[in-house]
């Protein structure tokens, strides 16, 4: 008997309907860098959200937080961060400049007993002053990170200490040492002002979405009592000399007088008076091959004893590198 026709089973491919990624659009699907709740974030404001909890947790180990401290948190986004600041702080005080992420804040701590607690103040943070706190803590906008760290070092009154996430190359200038490729004027600065110590690298894919370089976490104590200086004098002083870092301070001085007088007008007037003055041999030790004066080993003693008119003379005198002259920085 011929054999019945046996009929070929086939896969039967259901359509597949095209899932929109746009944030407001009905059954869309969460784009990179957005939330469950289609809340896309503004990298352009720095909205780097940190996603992992043990960064989290151990960013709030550090700051040794005590149920008296006031906390002040910069940038905290959806409130990752602030729900393990509420558990231990007395109040947090958070500053968000995009009234989106103030929505998802009162969103998510309304109707919990950390409400109360939490004090959010929209705008931004550098042009406002900021309010009296014990400790900060914040995942920082990469792109305000110096004018913030100086902000809060000349915040009074002078607080316990800051943990702050920064790029991570910042964060190597910030607690660079002499010799460094990476000490600059940022670091002579911060140092001058507090002790800073680095707590750990942060990888790019423990945030959302995430940024295009490495972060690390730093700790942050202001030096108390704060050292006696005019620190806008002294911030020019290295803006000067930080312009050229090969180069010796002298020339960078000589360079900056002929430029504008009226940046060193003590230079030019009385740096011939200052060479031939009979107190400068003590100080120095003059070549005539090279022309001009070098710091001598005795000197490097009496450096922390100068006020600061003689050592700002004693530097423009000085071919020494300039990482080794400010490493003697008396106020460190």
């Amino acid at each position: 008997m011929p054999k019945a026709p046996v009929q070929k089973k086939c896969r039967v491919h259901k359509e597949v309907s095209k899932v929109s990624t746009k944030a407001g659009v009905k059954g869309a699907k969460p784009a990179s860098g957005a939330t469950a709740q289609g809340l896309v974030f503004n990298t352009d404001l720095g909205q780097h959200i940190l996603k992992n909890p043990l960064i989290i947790n151990s960013m709030v180990e550090k700051a040794a937080l005590k149920s008296t401290d006031v906390v002040l948190e910069v940038g905290p986004g959806t409130g990752n961060m602030t729900t393990k600041l509420l558990e231990k702080a007395k109040r947090v005080i958070a500053c968000e400049v995009d009234a989106r992420m103030v929505a998802e804040l009162h969103k998510r701590f309304l109707n919990t007993p950390y409400h109360s607690k939490l004090d959010i103040r929209i705008g931004d943070v550098l042009k406002a002053d900021l309010p009296t706190f014990d400790i900060c803590v914040a995942n920082l906008p990469y792109q305000i990170s110096s004018p913030f760290v100086f902000k809060l070092l000349l915040h009074r009154p002078i607080f316990k200490c800051a943990i702050l996430m920064f790029q991570q190359e910042f964060a190597q200038r910030l607690v660079a040492r002499p010799g460094d490729k990476l000490y600059c004027r940022l670091t002579v600065n911060t140092q001058l002002l507090a002790k800073v110590d680095h707590i750990m690298k942060v990888g790019k894919n423990n945030f959302r979405p995430p940024p295009k370089v490495e972060s690390s976490v730093v700790r942050i104590e202001p030096k108390n009592p704060v050292p006696k200086i005019n620190f806008s004098e002294w911030d020019g002083l290295l803006r000067i000399a930080f312009v050229r870092k090969n180069k010796t301070l002298a020339s960078a001085f000589k360079q900056a007088a002929q430029q504008d007088v009226n940046t060193c007008p003590l230079i030019s007037s009385n740096a011939d008076e200052w060479s031939l003055s009979p107190e400068l041999p003590l100080l120095t030790n003059r070549t005539k091959k090279e022309g001009c004066a070098r710091l001598s080993p005795l000197s490097l003693i009496f450096i922390p004893l100068l006020s600061s008119t003689s050592l700002f003379f004693i530097l423009t005198l000085s071919p020494l590198p300039l990482t080794l002259v400010l490493s003697l920085n008396p106020y460190s």
